[in-house]
């Protein structure tokens, strides 16, 4: 049990710390206000779920059966964060304030949600902490329903921290302060979606290539 205890403090000091989770929740809190932010913020926790419902069945022998899926993901999830990181600059080429989000367009909050979701599934960042967490879980002897039980308290982890952090960033101080310097916010945004996105693309070309 203090096993499992532990392991699920290590999934939630990972879901804290920054990363393409974060910067998406905030993208969409400061640019598309506190609805989108949450939705966001649902969109991945969903996806955690999603994620350890996988392993759960057994995925994680796929993925260590065929490498070149893992592969596939950092071109995919790379390509991903390249496109929200062109839509950030977009938005801070446009103007700021108001100019800056309507340039990013307001979306539904299907749309946020769908993002967030996309996000986390197509990080294999994820997909590889989720191997580690099941080979650990597996040979503490876990069974599938308690396995599950870890995913669906890891989603709620998830919830409650990246929706946390987009009430933080839609904040009346956060959103005054993106009025003000908007085109810098997106700026790095996108500099940082973009540097993300690079870096997984290029592992993905170094793996394809050894």
């Amino acid at each position: 049990m203090i096993e499992v205890v532990t392991v699920f403090l290590g999934i939630v000091f990972a879901q804290a710390a920054p990363g393409p989770n974060m910067m998406a929740v905030a993208a969409a809190s400061l640019g598309s206000g506190r609805f989108h932010g949450v939705a966001t913020a649902a969109g991945i926790a969903s996806g955690v779920f999603i994620w350890a419902i996988l392993f759960a069945l057994g995925i994680g022998a796929v993925l260590q059966a065929f490498p070149q899926t893992v592969m596939a993901m950092r071109l995919l999830g790379g390509g991903y964060l390249l496109y929200l990181g062109l839509r950030a600059l977009r938005a801070a080429v446009v103007g700021s304030g108001d100019a800056a989000a309507a340039g990013r367009s307001e979306v539904a909050g299907a749309a946020a949600y769908g993002r967030g979701f996309l996000v986390v599934m197509t990080n294999p960042k994820a997909a590889l902490m989720w191997v580690a967490v099941s080979m650990f879980l597996v040979s503490s002897g876990l069974s599938t329903l308690q396995f599950l039980a870890v995913g669906l308290g890891a989603s709620a982890s998830a919830m409650i921290i990246y929706g946390t952090y987009a009430l933080l960033f839609s904040t009346g101080i956060a959103l005054r302060a993106y009025g003000r310097f908007s085109r810098l916010v997106e700026g790095t945004f996108g500099a940082l979606f973009g540097a993300a996105g690079g870096k997984l693309i290029l592992d993905g070309v170094r793996e394809m290539r050894s």
